[in-house]
């Protein structure tokens, strides 16, 4: 199972997806719109890290189709984590792209962008108008362009999909949400792979050591740097391809 970050959708990873199935045809890939986004729009609060874990466990038992591994980007990774709490037998590995088991304030771009669009207008008369205001709140017109398609035509003009009372919910409760437990006792059977974005600081120095310190204690967890930024599927997908490829276990 791959797991978007906020904001995001599934399909985002669409490209790095197929190029496993292509590199290891023993794998496929579930990509999934975790609760509140993409084709996930309804479900009920409370919205929660642990809520969306839970929203796993339920597609798991309503698909049949158990998953061996999950991957979570940044919100997902900390989903990834706490599904991996659950202790479930079929999962051998849980891989954290560019997340943090961390607690800390709310903070960083993800954060930035609640206050950008409660100061724009709630509906647009294009695609390009809204990419226009989130450029002028300081985001690079790639980041524009992502957010807007979060889009939706409705009579006229354009609206967000996206409830961002609810995104606020659950990027507080991703803050302070402690999963370093998850690291330092992982579940037997199930080995950690975290990969940090090099130009990024969602994953601090300091939680990087204690990744390195929980390694030496049980072997059950890895830190891969990785040179890119938070979005390290877009910026450097040939490295997260090749630590997957390299990686996963092969067919049971």
């Amino acid at each position: 199972m791959v797991l978007h970050g906020i904001y995001g959708r599934g399909r985002n990873w669409t490209t790095l997806a197929r190029q496993l199935a292509e590199a290891r045809p023993d794998w496929a890939s579930l990509l999934v719109d975790l609760r509140l986004h993409g084709a996930s729009p309804d479900f009920a609060p409370p919205h929660t890290v642990a809520a969306a874990a839970a929203d796993l466990v339920v597609l798991e038992d309503e698909t049949r189709q158990e998953a061996g591994a999950v991957l979570g980007h940044s919100f997902g990774g900390k989903v990834a984590l706490v599904h991996a709490a659950g202790g479930h037998d079929h999962l051998s590995q849980v891989w954290v792209i560019d997340s943090t088991p961390e607690t800390r304030e709310p903070q960083g771009s993800a954060w930035r962008v609640l206050d950008t669009v409660r100061k724009l207008p709630p509906t647009f008369p294009s695609r390009a108008a809204a990419a226009d205001g989130l450029v002028g709140g300081g985001y690079s017109p790639a980041v524009a362009a992502w957010l807007v398609s979060n889009l939706r035509f409705d009579h006229g003009h354009y609206a967000w999909r996206l409830d961002f009372d609810a995104m606020e919910a659950l990027l507080r409760d991703f803050f302070r949400t402690d999963l370093w437990d998850v690291v330092e006792d992982p579940p037997r059977g199930t080995v950690l792979h975290f990969v940090k974005a090099n130009e990024s600081s969602v994953l601090s120095e300091a939680g990087c050591a204690r990744i390195e310190h929980a390694r030496r204690r049980h072997g059950q967890v890895y830190l891969h740097r990785v040179a890119g930024g938070h979005w390290l599927h877009v910026d450097n997908p040939d490295a997260v391809l090749h630590l997957l490829e390299t990686h996963l276990p092969g067919a049971r």
